[in-house]
């Protein structure tokens, strides 16, 4: 366990030295650390399991929620998911070293920006050990290191994960200590993180609302945040409503505990009285909670939503359902609840969707699909380190290239300026 500052101190100052030598990595070594984790996730698997049970059965004696739990757990769909990302990041091209938008200026100078890593990021996340992999896979091809600090429930887990990673660095030739887990899970790891300025490049939170408030108001580098999901999705008039309740079982019961799940759905005057029967239904045989507003308690017998259930991220099986009379109310209602996370429409009108594309404020927009595709490895990244609800730097999908930056680089031949 990390007894002192100077301990957590000492990992930050190895995981620098290393992304130094990461920095100079040839893209072969890298992509080689990859396809080894890859067979070693492959053959380890019982292994893994085994660490996992051990954390699940912990978890479940502690009273963590359904939904903790189901974050928490490795599945073989997991691991078909990790090792597939694993092997298409390997397979990406290496964008570190690559020179953009070289232009000659008048006095032959030939300046343009070079592709670098980032350097060394801490990243501090809760509950789902596959993060672990897929941060630590991103970083790795970026051409930079990482400090991981997992959450106390996914301790084994994360544990043998990176010894895995660890393995592969050491057979490719790498340095290991580009990728190390913080030894213990107390929370003050995480201001001790937060305070590590000098070592630590970027910070990337990624769990409850508490954990982003917390690491934001401590941290003394660059923030990456991975915010909350109030996800809505707007039925407008004329819409294809078979369509419409698909999408929004599918976004909602699929999977309710991740972050690109829907929490709301907004439907047109119009459409409410064919369609609300129809998602009660749906949402009934996917054992799905609904609440709404009054107008849509004329058509169907729920709950009652509540102000908070606006703003609220269940992260459940429950939805909570409004009535609106125009796309213009649906674009209001989405900018005052949003949380620039992921917004869809289902609509017909052409129009409506260039307008729904153009004017919602989140970090992936939709017309016609399900918001779970918000998501690196949908999206074609081979893996996420998280969805950026923030603008700086990246929004949305933290992938590869997102885990970089540029450089300026000027090439001449012994110009001097007047």
């Amino acid at each position: 366990m990390v007894e002192s500052k100077s301990q957590l101190q000492a990992l930050a100052e190895t995981a620098r030295v290393a992304a130094r030598a990461l920095a100079k990595a040839s893209p072969a070594a890298k992509s080689e650390t990859l396809r080894l984790a890859a067979q070693k996730l492959s053959d380890k698997w019982k292994t893994l399991e085994a660490a996992n049970q051990t954390d699940l059965a912990a978890a479940e004696a502690a009273g963590l929620s359904q939904a903790k739990l189901d974050r928490l757990k490795l599945t073989p769909k997991i691991q078909s998911d990790l090792l597939q990302g694993l092997l298409q990041v390997a397979d990406m091209p290496d964008p570190i070293g690559e020179i953009e938008d070289l232009q000659i200026r008048p006095n032959g100078l030939q300046v343009g920006r070079m592709r670098i890593p980032l350097g060394s990021i801490g990243f501090i996340y809760e509950s789902r050990p596959n993060a672990t992999i897929e941060a630590s896979a991103l970083t790795l091809k970026a051409g930079n290191s990482i400090l991981l600090r997992g959450g106390k429930e996914a301790w084994n887990s994360n544990r043998a994960l990176v010894d895995l990673l660890q393995e592969s660095l050491l057979e490719a030739g790498l340095p290991k200590e580009a990728i190390q887990l913080v030894p213990t899970t107390e929370r003050s790891a995480i201001l001790e993180l937060c305070h590590l300025s000098g070592l630590l490049d970027l910070i990337i939170p990624r769990g409850g609302k508490e954990l982003i408030q917390l690491v934001q108001g401590e941290a003394r580098m660059p923030v990456l945040a991975h915010a909350e999901g109030i996800n809505h999705l707007y039925v407008d008039a004329g819409a294809d409503l078979e369509s419409a309740v698909a999408i929004a079982v599918n976004g909602k019961a699929q999977r309710p505990s991740t972050c690109n799940s829907l929490e709301k759905v907004l439907v047109h005057a119009a459409e409410a009285k064919k369609f609300l029967p129809r998602l009660e239904a749906a949402m009934s045989a996917a054992k799905v909670e609904l609440r709404g507003d009054e107008r849509t308690r004329n058509f169907i017998s729920i709950k009652t939503a509540t102000e908070e259930d606006w703003s609220s991220e269940y992260l459940d099986l429950i939805l909570t359902v409004k009535v609106v009379d125009s796309l213009d109310q649906a674009l209001e209602h989405i900018a005052r609840y949003g949380s620039n996370h992921t917004e869809a429409i289902c609509t017909n009108d052409y129009g409506h969707s260039m307008r729904f594309l153009r004017e919602v404020d989140a970090s992936l927009v939709l017309v016609n699909a399900s918001p779970r595709f918000n998501d690196g490895f949908q999206l074609g990244l081979g893996a996420e380190i998280g969805i950026s609800t923030s603008k700086f730097h990246a929004y949305g999908a933290m992938g590869l290239r997102e885990l970089t930056t540029t450089k300026w680089i000027a090439l001449g031949k012994g110009q001097v300026r007047d």
